[in-house]
């Protein structure tokens, strides 16, 4: 009997090993591939180390094949580590059973354009995606199938093997097919690929709740039916707060179970903040799947514009609270083709504001500025993935976050929450100054190396330097002061105003009224811009009115020859210009020498955010850009700024202005006798918008910009152009010739880029004319006839429609 005993029991262990053998066998459709990526509360790790990753969404039919190994570099160069994209279904699967997986829906190329590029991938199957894509990325012979409800717990949605649509599976068969898609080019990275992590469905929260438990026992079976297909790499649910981590079971004798390894879906964020997002389980990391760049826009609506400072104060804030992995949606945006264009008015552009623009090119300063982030992060990586932060009050709205490792790693994150003002704060023994809505950046706990709202100088007018000052009896000529060393030159006197005067107790204000000549005045009092006044080619001598005096006034720029009076006072007019006046020639900026690449990093560049800035005169602006390749002449486009001086790499572009051309510009011709008022052209429009950039002063990247701007301007605008239509930021697509259907150009008779003359067929050159004209048409007009010749000798696809 004892032996009888004994060996049951040994059979039983024996059956035990067997079943649990049976149950993994069982489940290597779910994932007991051994992967090098897993993930803890602190972050993904990869090779079992910790990361902070960025990543950028780039959607590969929303640009073209020849397209995707640059944005793919772009990005990397810009610091992202992961490209993410959603798998767009309708487009692979246009009729049941069909696929199409080439030109610019070639996703395993994609996916490919990425691992060498040395990225990271993060797949999206959905495969509902929204994304503003037609029909949410649905296939439209879905909406057909007999019983179908989407997105819920319903059959033919989720598993539909009609028999007039046998040969589609609905959800369950495109997920396993692009999933095995993926596993036959080894391009998850438990095979040695790039992708590293998957989600299924998209933003499911809110529609789960609204269906209550027929929305449970979907997006359970979705979790479920995504891990069973093997990826090797952990799921994620973006907006579900229930994201469920389902278990393969298979019940047997004593209970026996098989857990599948990464069986967990990590719930993740979608929004403009995601600093208060906390995952669904304390194992789960903090993950940010759409840190929104901007915005789509609308036919009949405008352009929306996210400041990079604002984004880079998000993503920073996210990560000083414990996030570890943050992806832009969107990275590169591109062009919504064809009929893909989804939701009502979406427009043709999915331009997205990104920080890779929709023709490809580099947006400034939302890329440099992230870029500049990114390393800074990057710096304070170990730190960030050992610990919890110390977390400390440094005034009413400014927080320390600080992180440490047993290595001894320290790094800190000050914050400023305020809107309207800076803050001066003491940490670690040190004062740092905060603009308002920023975060700064400290690797080793002492030194900031970035702050999130840095961007621009403000000219400091209450620190003029007493040891440049002069002070004369009387308003001084603007050369004899400056000695042309600088274009400006302050004009400062204190006006005593008696406590009874009657406009101090509710009476009409007084006037300050100041003649100028020369280009423009601002006028400050107490510090404060009260108003500006400029010339005109026809009245270089003007006047400054304004309703508003105090105690201390300045004034600015040069020629103010006077009279400067103040009028409507209970006595009377006061004559002010034969008082003392104390002058200071140029500009604070300029003595810092803030022009030079040596001397931008001496003082504190701070720029709050659109949600905490203003326009403001007398700002400096800064930004880095690469050069396009080329020889084309370039010049910037400074349409969106007022009135300064550009710089380049050190050297001055000269002074813009954008002043519109007033004129008679109702028509030209060449007939009698000429003179400047009989052809005029550009009324209504900026006399100059365009400023010549010569290549030679350029290096092939990290070229510096800085502007001085005297009235407000939106520098976010500025575009760097090239000849005949490039753009590298704010980028206009190419004009197009073509002639009537059956029709071809065959030759060139004239070409003029500037201002030609007469009318069709006898054209001249004008005054304005650019020599390469006709040789830049002549030589597309070869290219184009050569892809025509090739096209006709190219073997014919015949399409035949049966109706």
């Amino acid at each position: 009997m004892a032996t009888d005993t004994c060996e049951l029991e040994h059979g039983n262990e024996l059956i035990s090993r067997l079943l649990i053998a049976f149950c993994l066998a069982l489940c290597l459709g779910c994932q007991v591939v051994q992967s090098s990526v897993t993930y803890d509360r602190k972050a993904i790790m990869i090779n079992g180390q910790r990361r902070i990753l960025f990543s950028g969404s780039i959607h590969y039919p929303r640009s073209t094949p020849d397209m995707w190994a640059y944005l793919v570099q772009k990005a990397k160069d810009g610091g992202v580590d992961v490209i993410e994209t959603y798998v767009f279904w309708n487009v692979h699967e246009p009729s049941p059973g069909n696929y199409n997986f080439e030109g610019r829906y070639d996703l395993v190329r994609f996916i490919k354009t990425i691992q060498r590029a040395g990225l990271y991938a993060h797949l999206r199957i959905g495969p509902y995606v929204c994304a503003e894509w037609n029909f949410g990325g649905f296939p439209v012979w879905l909406k057909f199938v007999p019983g179908i409800s989407f997105r819920t717990d319903n059959e033919p949605f989720k598993v539909s093997n009609l028999l007039f649509f046998r040969i589609a599976r609905a959800m369950q068969g495109f997920t396993e097919k692009i999933v095995g898609l993926m596993k036959s080019n080894n391009l998850f990275e438990s095979q040695g690929g790039p992708i590293i992590l998957s989600q299924i469905e998209n933003e499911y929260g809110a529609q789960s709740k609204l269906l209550g438990a027929a929305g449970s026992n979907y997006v359970n079976w979705a979790a479920k039916m995504a891990v069973e297909t093997g990826t090797g790499v952990p799921w994620v649910m973006c907006k579900e707060d229930d994201a469920p981590d389902p278990v393969c079971t298979m019940e047997m004798a004593k209970g026996v179970s098989c857990i599948i390894l990464l069986d967990k879906h990590i719930n993740t964020c979608n929004g403009f903040y995601c600093d208060a997002f906390q995952p669904n389980k304390p194992y789960k990391p903090t993950i940010w799947t759409e840190a929104w760049s901007g915005w789509f826009s609308e036919f009949g609506g405008p352009n929306h514009h996210c400041p990079a400072e604002d984004l880079a104060f998000a993503v920073a804030r996210f990560i000083q609270k414990g996030g570890s992995f943050v992806n832009y949606y969107m990275y590169h945006g591109g062009t919504n083709f064809g009929r893909t264009a989804g939701g009502p008015f979406v427009t043709t552009s999915y331009d997205y504001d990104a920080p890779i623009d929709e023709y490809g090119l580099i947006r400034q300063p939302k890329y440099g500025h992230l870029k500049e982030l990114h390393k800074a992060i990057k710096m304070c990586e170990r730190a960030l993935v050992s610990a919890d932060p110390i977390v400390t009050s440094i005034g009413n709205f400014q927080q320390a976050h600080m992180y440490s490792s047993e290595k001894g790693d320290c790094a800190a994150f000050l914050s400023n929450y305020g809107t309207k003002s800076a803050a001066r704060v003491l940490f670690n023994n040190m004062h740092y100054n905060l603009p308002p809505w920023s975060i700064s950046i400290l690797p080793d706990c002492r030194n900031a190396v970035f702050n999130t709202a840095k961007e621009s100088y403000n000219e400091d007018i209450s620190a003029l330097d007493d040891s440049l000052m002069v002070t004369a009896n009387g308003l001084l000529e603007q050369i004899n002061v400056t000695r042309d060393a600088s274009d400006y030159l302050w004009y400062i006197t204190s006006v005593d105003i008696g406590s009874s005067e009657s406009f101090l107790h509710g009476g009409e204000l007084p006037t300050l009224i100041v003649q100028s000549t020369r280009h423009a005045v601002h006028i400050f009092i107490n510090g404060q811009l009260a108003g500006s006044a400029f010339g005109t080619r026809e009245n270089r001598r003007f006047t400054f009115t304004r309703k508003n005096v105090g105690g201390h006034f300045e004034t600015w720029n040069i020629g103010i020859l006077g009279p400067v009076a103040l009028h409507g006072l209970d006595q009377g007019k006061r004559d002010l210009s034969w008082q003392k006046w104390t002058y200071q020639v140029g500009l604070k900026g300029e003595a810092m020498n803030l022009v030079s690449p040596n001397g931008i990093s001496s003082v504190e560049w701070m720029e709050g955010s659109l949600a905490a800035q203003k326009q403001q005169p007398l700002r400096w602006h800064k930004a880095y850009f690469n050069a396009p390749e080329g020889d084309e002449p370039l010049a910037l486009d400074m349409e969106s700024m007022g009135k300064g001086e550009i710089w380049i790499n050190g050297q001055s572009i000269g002074r813009y202005w954008t002043a519109y051309a007033h004129g008679d510009c109702s028509g030209c011709s060449y007939a009698g006798t000429f003179r400047p008022t009989k052809c005029q052209l550009g009324c209504g429009q900026p006399t100059q918008r365009w400023y010549h950039v010569p290549r030679s002063w350029l290096k092939p990247t990290q070229n510096l910009l800085v502007l001085f701007e005297e009235l407000g301007g939106d520098p976010s605008k500025i575009s760097l152009i090239e000849s005949y239509g490039k753009t590298e930021e704010f980028h206009r697509p190419k004009v197009h010739l073509h002639c009537s259907p059956g029709q071809a150009i065959s030759s060139i008779k004239f070409a003029s880029f500037g201002t030609p003359l007469g009318a069709c067929g006898s054209y001249q050159q004008g005054s304005c004319h650019a020599p390469a004209s006709y040789a830049i048409l002549e030589k597309h007009l070869k290219q184009a006839e050569k892809e025509e010749n090739e096209r006709k000798n190219a073997k014919n696809r015949i399409v035949v429609s049966l109706g």
